[in-house]
């Protein structure tokens, strides 16, 4: 199976870095709670489709806390990890499961149009796609304090938070692989810090800290650290002292086509016009 792209996209991310970070991460102790929160509300997204699944895949989530919760609502579900290079293909076969799940793994990948173009590949016909990415304005506190010190005591800013996708393109992409009724929707979660610094703690503990391949590569001032967590309390701080932390959790959802889907109305098949319909719904309540 070879990716649909016929140019290489531009590599983002050090995903060998990236899988380094996250083996380091559960070797010290990983902070899961934003992995927990997804993975309860994947089960009950899950739940609400009124179908069995049979065989399906958990691609490339770091953990088991998915796998755990939707066991017994999906006969299989096996792991199977994103590959580190960015030429290498999904591990798996054409039409081959009835259900893909991902949990916060996709915001990594550089080719994320050709990975969603195998997923789409892989489902049987009427197959589920259901994915939880990071996206949107995830970590903007972080980023606009970092610039904002490093523009003062070093004179220049460099990457140091992921550019993430928003609702829109992502919902864009969805249709672009070929995916039916996509839906997309976003969860808003604001979490709370003593300070910047324990934020960073806990994104080290996630495996999540900067894997951009444009990333500095000499160690920061710490002068530029501590001009930062004092920018990021003077702007994001609420009255009793604690710093803001938003992480934007889009979900992602579709079908492979099948003749059973609803299908749109062909244009111009409707039998009323949308001024017909509201002067009726206007006579109807007088």
């Amino acid at each position: 199976m070879t990716s649909p792209s016929t140019e290489m996209p531009p590599r983002l991310f050090d995903r060998a870095l990236l899988r380094d970070r996250q083996t380091r991460a559960v070797k010290y102790g990983a902070a899961s709670f934003l992995l927990d929160r997804v993975a309860e509300d994947m089960a009950e997204r899950q739940q609400a489709v009124l179908r069995e699944f049979s065989d399906g895949i958990d691609l490339g989530t770091s953990g088991d806390q998915v796998r755990d919760a939707l066991r017994g609502n999906v006969r299989q579900l096996r792991a199977v990890v994103l590959p580190v290079s960015d030429t290498e293909p999904l591990a798996l076969a054409p039409a081959s499961v009835d259900l893909v799940v991902s949990a916060l793994a996709l915001q990594f990948v550089n080719d994320l149009p050709g990975v969603l173009a195998q997923i789409r590949r892989a489902l049987k016909p009427d197959g589920l796609f259901l994915a939880a990415t990071i996206g949107g304005e995830t970590l903007t506190e972080l980023r606009q304090s970092f610039a904002a010190a490093e523009a003062e005591v070093e004179g220049g800013v460099s990457p140091r938070v992921a550019p993430f996708a928003d609702l829109r393109d992502l919902g864009a992409l969805l249709q672009r692989a070929g995916f039916a009724l996509p839906v997309t929707d976003v969860d808003r979660i604001v979490v709370r810090y003593d300070n910047a610094f324990a934020l960073m703690q806990d994104l080290r503990r996630m495996g999540a800290t900067n894997i951009l391949n444009e990333r500095r590569r000499t160690p920061s001032r710490r002068a530029t650290f501590l001009k930062m967590a004092q920018v990021y309390a003077e702007r994001f701080s609420d009255p009793d002292g604690r710093i803001r932390a938003t992480f934007d959790v889009v979900w992602l959802s579709g079908w492979a086509p099948h003749e059973s889907q609803q299908k749109p109305l062909r244009p111009g098949s409707a039998k009323m016009s949308l001024a017909d319909a509201v002067n009726k719904a206007r006579k109807d309540t007088t």
